[in-house]
């Protein structure tokens, strides 16, 4: 048992008002500590607090009280006996009435009331005697806003844990809650009274008992909350939202249908406020409260409901709709505010409910039928006032809700206007035999008249979606009588000739969107309806394919018209493939893919190439066999066009390029969405390489670099989608044709460390400076590049466990390239470095090179023999020094080209190792160091003796040097990055950027030469541009000052325009960041006369470039593009 005196300094502690809420809140974990360690009892605690319990200083005794229950509350799960829970809650119960002790009596009573069973729980008795005293001693209103949640949080525990006794207090109690709730406005307390109501009806059930002599007075008190509305936000009150204060009065109001004679009237009241939140909050209430009140409660409001939406689905209608093609369209396009969309969901669920009252009010209501009898005055869309659209457009959109509720309301909605649309329309009934043809003369377009043309495809829309929805459902109504069914089979035929024979006469003449966007819809639906409903005959179905093929082949010049016909003809593809419609999906083969495909290999048709394109994709993506058979006809023509092209056709590259483009942008993401279809990627790579295989003789005579890397990007993107087993046969099939195909002699086993096999790999011819020009130095064959690149894109795209063949071969062979100016090469060699790094030791051991081994062989090896002449032949080959890339980065050779090639070579291998996170990437960035502060330091000595004439040709290595933190830094979309599998260690731009940012800053200092400054800012640049901003705002104030100069430097020449805005970007990033503010105003002055320099840049040059940051994949750069812009504009 603990010590007495620890326990009452305890005590004395907590209820001493003038101690800190730390030391109180010590004290009592102090006692709970010691009543669940069992030192201490309930009964000797109450007994040691007795004098605090009773005193007559009414602190003292509040915050006694206030002890005991909160060490009730600490102890919950605490058994205690019977007899002691009857005496805590008597004490408390009584001190109910004591209103300066009142929040500690109420925390008492919870904290014993809200006991499990296991715990021990408060008799039934001691509840209702808890109940009477709340009723007669506490005066809620009267209360701080802390004491009335508590007091509602007390009577929520009554009626939840005991209903019986509270229902048995009868008229007292319920005056007792409703004098609770009067006026009660803090959000936090309503979020309490809303569900007490609904409570306080579940223990009253009896429609005929106490409730229903008290619902006027209780929803008195509810309905003056309606619609609930702020006043003003505290932030206490933040985290109680309005929406969720308008449910909780919402199940309030829909807790007893005998709320329904006090509730429908207020809010059909509410319905025709001017405020639209109280139309919204209306309209959401009744949906509601219908279903809550049931058919027949509802009934007697009916002529009222209906009126009330009527005036509100015409009266919510926005601004109408700019174009017809936007997606999804409802109605005429009118923009349905939330009002309108909501009065639609309560017309849906009352028809439903009260079927045949709301159908019999809305089909005889006189301003539907003053619609339908003016629509014939009006021919054309544009005839039609705005006013009238309007009440086009809400009839419209009513029947339609109303058609797809139940099959009934759809016939009835048939029955009683289609008719009469036939026959505005001008429509009659096929003949016997079924005949239809599609003659444009029979249905001249001045007799379409557009309002029933607009109603008419509104019903059948409806009547589709309705047979859509049950099937979707496995519902399988009985159709066979209906009344809709009858009429649509009555009337298929001669719709789909007058809807054909309109669009004929449409493409001829210049007709608003709206009249061709329904005629297209039209067609549409009536070729997508379920054969089982409406049995559609194959030639009918035909029909309606070939006038809209033959606009897409013949009217593409007709911008809206194609758009609407094609979209109409992905959606029956869609319809086909997904409903199984085998008949109608042989038809669409035939009539539809089958003429898009050979649309694209056929030069005879004079529609743009590019819509072909977009017709292909777009009708290849409506399912997936469709796509199959686009896909091929689309392989087959890229590899028809590109043997064109490397016989001797260049017209051709443009359309090849096209081609290429539609299969990454479009037809890869169906794929790579759609999944299963690696089979056709694999087949698409293998053709592309049994193309470049047959190929032998290459008859253009310059490259056509934009066609290259459109093949290149292709087969990356769709090798890097397959699987490692099937890129292990493209890199076979890949492999196979280099060896027996390019000019360079290639090995097919190669050691490293054997100078004899290498001079295999001898470059055929030399490169050579004796030709006093370095624009004349030997390049690849065409062919040669041809092949290396595409063998380059293999390797950058496949994922690191597939299996590369003769890894050291192939790195020999790209090092080689490399210095003859194959990019492709170079990124191929950074792939290779950094794919290896993944490998197991296990997987190392069954490759024939390893990544140590590979590093080894770039940056030790010396691959190459250089001769006095500077003439460069393979090791093995010739007399002279042994020189490896590093060597000729560095400058052992004077061909400034070979050295800005092997730099590029060697800024890519670094990317590699980069991303990696390995440490040779230090050996990298020394050596483009010093080739910066070499190079530069022999310009300045050239520069003082005259030397110096071609100032950008002379410095090209420097500025290769410096270009190259930009291939390290930068995100390429060529290579390495997770689209080809690439491995990135996280943060390794940050510890890049730690790591070089001192050192060039500290280079710039010691130089003094101003060539070598300008390229140390240039390659500064580099890395502040491509750096995360959070990393460049923590460095702000040191950065600064290289960035500034940066801009300055960077604004003498118009060529690195696009460096000065991407540095430009992280300028406006640091100005709109509080952290950046710091350095921003330390160099104030600096920043000021910088800008002020560059407003000698054209204006909108610099928003030109910002707008295309807006565009950048990156969320980051784009977020930095929209505050530069915010700044610049």
């Amino acid at each position: 048992m603990a010590e007495t005196t620890e326990l009452i300094q305890h005590i004395e502690l907590y209820v001493d008002t003038s101690r800190s809420p730390t030391e109180q809140a010590a004290s009592f974990n102090s006692i709970i500590s010691l009543v669940k360690s069992d030192f201490l009892t309930i009964e000797v605690l109450v007994k040691e607090m007795r004098m605090y319990l009773t005193t007559t200083d009414n602190v003292i005794r509040a915050r006694g009280i206030l002890l005991l229950a909160e060490v009730l509350t600490g102890l919950a799960s605490k058994p205690l006996d019977n007899a002691t829970i009857h005496s805590l809650i008597g004490f408390f119960t009584d001190r109910l009435a004591d209103w300066r002790a009142l929040r500690g009596a109420l925390v008492g009573c919870l904290a014993l009331l809200r006991r499990k069973v296991n715990a021990g729980m408060v008799s039934a008795s001691d509840a209702k005697l808890v109940a009477q005293s709340y009723i007669e001693s506490l005066q809620v209103q009267s209360l701080g806003q802390h004491d009335r949640k508590l007091c509602f949080e007390l009577l929520e525990c009554l009626l939840e844990r005991h209903p019986n006794e509270i229902a048995s207090l009868g008229e007292t109690f319920f005056y007792g809650i409703c004098q609770a709730m009067d006026g009660e406005k803090d959000p936090h307390c309503l979020m309490l009274t809303f569900p007490i109501v609904e409570t306080l009806v579940r223990i009253y059930p009896d429609p005929s008992g106490s409730l229903a002599s008290f619902c006027g007075d209780l929803f008195e008190l509810l309905g003056s909350y309606f619609p609930i509305h702020f006043t003003h936000l505290k932030d206490e009150d933040a985290e109680v939202k309005r929406d969720d204060l308008s449910k909780a009065l919402m199940s309030a109001f829909s807790s007893t249908p005998l709320f329904e004679p006090f509730v429908i009237p207020l809010l059909l009241e509410k319905l025709s406020s001017s405020l639209p939140l109280a139309k919204v909050d209306s309209l959401k209430y009744l949906n509601h409260c219908t279903a809550k009140y049931g058919a027949d409660r509802m009934a007697k409001h009916a002529g009222a409901i209906w009126i009330s939406l009527k005036e509100a689905i015409s009266n919510s209608l926005e601004k109408p709709a700019m174009s017809f093609t936007s997606e999804p369209l409802y109605g005429l396009g009118f923009q349905e505010n939330e009002i309108a969309t909501e009065a639609l969901m309560l017309l849906q669920k009352v028809t439903l409910q009260n079927e045949a009252l709301f159908l019999t009010l809305i089909i005889q209501d006189e301003g539907i039928n003053i619609v339908f009898n003016s629509i014939a005055s009006h021919e054309h869309y544009n005839n039609i006032p705005l006013q009238g659209k309007q009440w086009l457009h809400a009839v419209g959109r009513i029947l339609y809700i109303i058609s797809k509720t139940s099959m009934a309301s759809c016939n009835s909605v048939f029955e009683s206007f289609f008719p009469r649309l036939m026959n505005t329309l001008e429509i009659s009934v096929t003949n016997s035999a079924g005949d239809c043809t599609l003659n444009e003369n029979t249905f001249p377009s001045k007799k379409f008249n557009f309002g029933a043309l607009y109603l008419c495809v509104e019903l059948i829309a409806a009547c589709r979606d309705l047979i859509m929805r049950s099937k979707d459902l496995a519902l399988k109504p009985d159709t066979s009588q209906e009344t809709c069914r009858y009429m649509l089979q009555s009337f298929a035929d001669s719709l789909v000739n007058a809807f054909s024979s309109s669009l004929a006469t449409n493409a001829n003449e210049v007709a608003h969107g709206a009249d061709i966007y329904f005629k297209v819809k039209g067609l549409q639906i009536l070729a997508t309806f379920p054969g089982d409903f409406l049995p559609i005959s194959k030639f009918l179905f035909g029909n309606i394919l070939t006038i809209l093929m033959s606009i897409i082949l013949v009217d593409f010049n007709k911008i809206l018209l194609w758009k609407l016909v094609l979209k109409a003809l992905v959606h029956i593809g869609s319809f086909v493939d997904v409903y199984h419609e085998s008949e109608k999906a042989l038809g669409y083969m035939g009539a539809v893919v089958d003429k898009t495909v050979s649309l694209v290999s056929r030069d005879d048709v004079k529609m743009p190439f590019s819509l072909k394109l977009e017709a292909a994709s777009e009708i290849g993506a409506s399912g997936r066999n469709h796509m199959l058979k686009i896909v091929q006809g689309m392989e087959e023509a890229i590899v028809a066009k590109l043997s064109d092209y490397v016989h001797g056709n260049l017209k051709s590259a443009e359309k090849t390029i096209q081609l290429l483009e539609c299969y990454c942008n479009k037809i890869l993401s169906w794929i790579n969405e759609t999944g299963g279809l690696e089979e056709v990627l694999l087949r698409f790579v293998i053709n592309i390489w049994n193309c470049i295989e047959s190929c032998k003789d290459f008859s253009i005579q310059v490259q056509e670099e934009e066609l290259l890397d459109a093949t290149m990007m292709a087969m990356k993107l769709a090798i890097g989608s397959c699987s490692e087993e099937s890129q292990n046969i493209i890199i076979h099939k890949a492999y196979s044709v280099i060896s027996s195909s390019i000019s360079i002699p290639f090995k097919e086993s190669l050691d490293a460390t054997s100078s004899i096999q290498l001079e295999e790999l001898s470059v055929s011819e030399q490169i050579d400076k004796s030709s006093h020009r370095d624009d004349q130095i030997d390049k690849f064959s065409l062919r040669d590049e041809w092949i290396l690149s595409h063998f380059a894109s293999v390797i950058i795209a496949v994922r690191p466990k597939a299996q590369i063949v003769n890894v050291k071969g192939i790195l020999h062979l790209f090092m080689t390239t490399v210095l003859k100016g194959c990019v492709p090469a170079a990124q191929a060699l950074g792939s290779v470095i950094n794919k290896l790094g993944t490998k197991s030791n296990e997987t190392a051991n069954s490759i024939d090179c390893t990544l140590e081994e590979a590093v080894d062989m770039i940056f030790r090896t010396k691959l190459w023999n250089l001769n006095e002449n500077g003439v460069l032949r393979t090791c093995g080959s010739g007399n002279g020094s042994k020189v490896g890339l590093t060597d000729l980065c560095l400058g052992f050779s004077s061909n400034k080209l070979l050295r800005v090639h092997a730099i590029v070579g060697l800024a890519w291998i670094g990317k590699g190792l980069l991303l990696l996170g390995h440490e040779k990437v230090k050996d990298v960035t020394k050596i483009l160091l010093e080739c910066l502060l070499s190079e530069g330091r022999i310009c300045a000595m050239e520069l003082k003796q005259g030397l110096l004439e071609n100032s950008y040709e002379q410095h090209s290595v420097m500025r290769s040097a410096a270009d190259a933190f930009h291939i390290l830094m930068s995100d390429s979309e060529v290579c390495l990055n997770r689209k080809f599998h690439a491995i990135a260690r996280p943060l390794y731009k940050q510890r890049f950027f730690s790591t070089v940012m001192p050192i060039l800053q500290s280079c710039i200092i010691k130089s003094d030469s101003s060539v070598c400054r300008s390229m140390l800012f240039r390659a500064s640049a580099h890395l502040i541009s491509n750096a995360p901003l959070i990393v460049i705002l923590s460095e702000a104030k040191k950065l600064m000052p290289v960035l500034l100069d940066g801009l300055s430097l960077l604004s003498e020449d118009i060529l690195d325009k696009d460096k000065l805005y991407s540095l430009l970007l992280v300028l406006s990033g640091i100005l709109t960041d509080k952290n950046g503010q710091v350095a921003v105003i330390e160099n104030a002055h600096i920043l000021v006369n910088c800008l002020t320099r560059l407003i000698d840049y054209p204006h909108m040059m610099v928003l030109q470039a910002i707008c295309k940051a807006l565009d950048d994949p990156k969320r980051a750069v784009r977020q930095e593009a929209v505050r530069c812009r915010r700044a610049w504009g």
